[in-house]
């Protein structure tokens, strides 16, 4: 990527670097331990550091003085050059794209082609620190389809010396023939006890119903600790808690708009609505709630007017359909399709 002139400085890429998470360092330790394939799908949920995870393992294989876990040393000149993101050898793909006009890095809907070729491109050239490339691409999920096309020839045949860190937080949304040519990490999920401390250090104070709300993920938790993000959960459980009264077409008006406007939104509702009709599950099964425990009395109250049987196949259609939350999407739609056929469950 070429500078826009000799004496205007490139912005800044949407950046902060952080060590690994409390929960993350023995995964990692064991990982390096294991020795490092050429290429791996990190996968786990998302919300729990896998970017994180993935750009320190990049640091550690790139830093010059290890320690004798094999983590980054953090002291040497390539560590400081991974943690300032101007690493000459690491190379990270993600969703944001630099506007040589603008002078700006932009969010994008996916990882396009363009992308993954200059990517490509890079990885044919020798490394600077003599110890290989290091490509980290996170969602890898959103590449599209070309964009995974032209990955496939590298990870057939991968340059001796370099590592492909594929991210995902849905890797089976990725092409069969991407996953099978990686080896696959799982991320570590955090104990209850170190999402809750890691969510109490900052400071957010009703850290049980948020990492509970979140299924114990402890960075969407954090994400969703704000008064507006509160007042939308709010609206949306009282909807699904009283379903003789929803009214599909009268919830879809808030969503009425474009699409661009409302999408990430639109993803959050569907995951509460999953989160929700899996907790009336488990109620009905006469288990706790695992994603709203405070509703546990009024769940208790509508769970016995739905099938179980019914409760399982919508439980099965949303899955599908949070598969499909990348492609073009009306959110005024699918909110009305979806919740009718929520309210149906409980007055067949």
């Amino acid at each position: 990527m070429s500078r826009k002139s000799d004496d205007q400085d490139i912005a800044s890429r949407p950046f902060l670097w952080r060590d690994l998470y409390p929960w993350q360092k023995t995964s990692l330790t064991r990982q390096l331990a294991l020795g490092v394939p050429q290429a791996i799908l990190l996968h786990g949920t998302e919300g729990i550091g896998k970017r994180v995870y993935a750009l320190n393992a990049a640091r550690a294989l790139l830093c010059e003085s290890p320690d004798r876990e094999g983590l980054a040393c953090g002291r040497c000149s390539s560590c400081e050059h991974v943690a300032s993101m101007t690493h000459p050898d690491l190379i990270l793909i993600d969703q944001y794209r630099y506007d040589a006009k603008k002078n700006e890095w932009l969010f994008k809907d996916d990882i396009s082609v363009e992308a993954i070729r200059d990517m490509i491109a890079d990885m044919n050239v020798a490394s600077h620190f003599g110890r290989g490339r290091v490509v980290v691409i996170t969602p890898a999920e959103k590449m599209n389809r070309a964009g995974a096309n032209a990955l496939l020839k590298t990870l057939e045949e991968p340059q001796q010396g370099n590592v492909l860190l594929l991210v995902s937080h849905r890797w089976q949304q990725l092409p069969a023939t991407v996953m099978s040519r990686c080896q696959k990490w799982v991320a570590p999920f955090p104990a209850k006890s170190d999402a809750l401390a890691y969510l109490k250090s900052e400071g957010l104070s009703d850290a049980e119903t948020l990492l509970a709300r979140a299924g114990g993920a402890p960075l969407a938790a954090a994400d969703s600790a704000n008064a507006a993000w509160h007042e939308l959960h709010s609206t949306w459980l009282s909807q699904l808690l009283e379903p003789q009264r929803l009214s599909p077409f009268a919830a879809g008006l808030d969503w009425a708009g474009k699409r661009e406007e409302v999408k990430d939104q639109f993803a959050a509702w569907l995951n509460v609505l999953i989160g929700f009709v899996s907790d009336l599950a488990r109620v009905n099964a006469d288990v706790l709630p695992r994603f709203y425990p405070e509703c546990n009395e009024r769940m208790r109250q509508i769970a016995p007017l739905v099938e179980k049987a019914s409760l399982f196949r919508y439980y099965g259609s949303l899955l599908r359909q949070r598969r499909l939350l990348g492609r073009a999407l009306t959110p005024r739609l699918w909110v009305e399709a979806l919740l009718m056929e929520y309210r149906a469950l409980f007055f067949r």
